[in-house]
């Protein structure tokens, strides 16, 4: 009997290293494999086990599991960036970060998520925008966002003028207008007719201002176009 207890000490350590190690792909795996995880950074593979990247997890709104790809708090990083950054990705989860089309892209592939905006204004006032069904294409169809099912939650629906649109940085003009509106407003986003009808990527600045319209982290349809919110994010997660 003892010989037996020693083979199987010895044995018990290769018999788990063989099982399959699965990798997060977004923040409702992390929830699902532990429900009591809080929100915050943590660690997902959008791509595979060779793309770990950093995110934050809201674990909270509307039930939680939600994956931050876009979040705009403080002004600290500055969101006028090209092709490349946006592509990629930049900033640090722990603050103000845009997740990169390209890992945003293969999230959506891979399955069919919702879509909600938080956003607060510098009063404390707080509103959302949800939306049951996102996806962005592949870059070779210029990232173009599909996105439809709004829900209102306070915030209305400026969503509906980009949806179809290709997205587009100051050094990558894919809107369908003659003018660049990336440069005429400081940001990057699924800019579509009229350029937008909001700009989270924007210029960080601080509540109104009727001197600048549409250049800040705007959402015409809560606050206007001179009005730059306190923060806003954009998250997702699988439909249920």
């Amino acid at each position: 009997m003892k010989l037996v207890s020693v083979v199987f000490l010895l044995l018990a350590p290769l018999s788990t290293s063989s099982m399959p190690l699965v990798l997060p792909l977004d923040c409702s795996d992390i929830y699902n494999n532990d429900n009591s995880r809080p929100s915050g950074v943590y660690t997902i593979y959008p791509i595979g086990a060779t793309s770990a990247v950093q995110v934050y997890c809201d674990m909270d709104s509307l039930g939680g599991r939600w994956t931050v790809f876009q979040r705009r708090m403080d002004g600290t990083v500055n969101f006028y960036r090209g092709w490349d950054q946006y592509k990629l990705g930049f900033g640090s989860a722990a603050g103000e970060y845009w997740l990169g089309l390209e890992p945003l892209f293969h999230l959506t592939l891979r399955k069919k998520y919702e879509l909600l905006v938080d956003m607060e204004d510098f009063s404390g006032n707080k509103a959302f925008a949800r939306y049951s069904s996102f996806s962005i294409d592949s870059e070779s169809d210029g990232y173009r966002l599909q996105v439809s099912g709004f829900t209102d939650g306070g915030a209305g629906d400026p969503m509906n003028l980009h949806n179809g649109q290709k997205f587009s940085t100051f050094d990558k003009d894919q809107d369908t207008l003659p003018d660049d509106c990336a440069r005429s407003f400081l940001g990057a986003f699924w800019y579509g007719p009229g350029c937008h009808t909001t700009n989270p990527n924007g210029v960080y600045r601080w509540g109104a201002n009727r001197m600048l319209a549409g250049v800040g982290v705007t959402w015409y349809t809560w606050k206007g176009n001179f009005y730059s919110l306190k923060t806003i994010s954009m998250k997702i997660r699988p439909v249920q």
